[in-house]
């Protein structure tokens, strides 16, 4: 990767941008609540579930599609693959978090990278309601105009959602900077392997049950910090 595409990609990955991120937990605080993420071992435990479960069948997977229509330019590839994603998040308020995040991807994307065309389409047909407009899809889709390859892209999503759940998990329970930075140092080598194997050739799908129950009852919990 040349250091141009590098770092026009990199201001989409940090958590900087304005995506809302910072208002999700994706189901964490429930299991927090629930009790079953109570310590450092139990959150890396839980996440690494997910990424491996859960996101390498169906996030990666949707980036690294969404990356390969950018490159070639085919709108109703990155729509297809968005509509897939949607329909396997069981979850309502997954399901909205991963909207609302992916359309303010596409929104600043598209009205900033002056070379991407098929930004400019996607937006159009988010904004009209005929693609969900998910996370993984304008993420893959902007990444992949910036120059970055497939497995670049699933890795910078999965390492985002690793950061996330990290900051998350700080304002939830007794973690500090310094054992977060350490428990995701640990999660690397599996957000590198996860970025790497995931075969576009195979059909989404998703296999994280705990995960999906406790995000679900995110939405009865008596009180909350985060949206999801």
């Amino acid at each position: 990767m040349n250091t141009p595409a590098l770092l026009e990609g990199l201001r989409f990955v940090d958590t900087f941008f304005p995506s809302g991120g910072y208002a999700f937990s994706s189901g964490l605080e429930a299991a927090v609540q629930g009790g079953a993420v109570k310590t450092s071992d139990q959150l890396a435990r839980y996440i690494e579930d997910l990424l491996r479960g859960g996101m390498s069948r169906r996030e990666a997977l949707a980036a690294k599609l969404a990356n390969r229509a950018a490159i070639v330019g085919s709108l109703d590839a990155a729509v297809h693959v968005d509509r897939e994603l949607d329909s396997t998040k069981l979850g309502r308020e997954s399901r909205l978090a991963s909207r609302q995040m992916g359309r303010q991807v596409i929104k600043v994307a598209a009205d900033q990278i002056r070379a991407g065309s098929i930004l400019t389409a996607y937006r159009d047909e988010v904004d009209a309601d005929r693609a969900p407009g998910h996370l993984a899809v304008a993420f893959g889709l902007t990444l992949g105009v910036c120059g970055w390859s497939q497995e670049e892209t699933a890795a910078a999503l999965l390492y985002q959602t690793a950061v996330g759940f990290i900051s998350a998990a700080m304002r939830l329970s007794p973690i500090g900077q310094h054992e977060g930075q350490r428990i995701l140092g640990e999660w690397l080598p599996l957000i590198e392997r996860i970025s790497r194997e995931v075969d576009t050739e195979t059909a989404m799908s998703s296999w994280s049950p705990i995960q999906d129950i406790y995000a679900m009852r995110h939405g009865t919990l008596e009180w909350r910090l985060f949206r999801s």
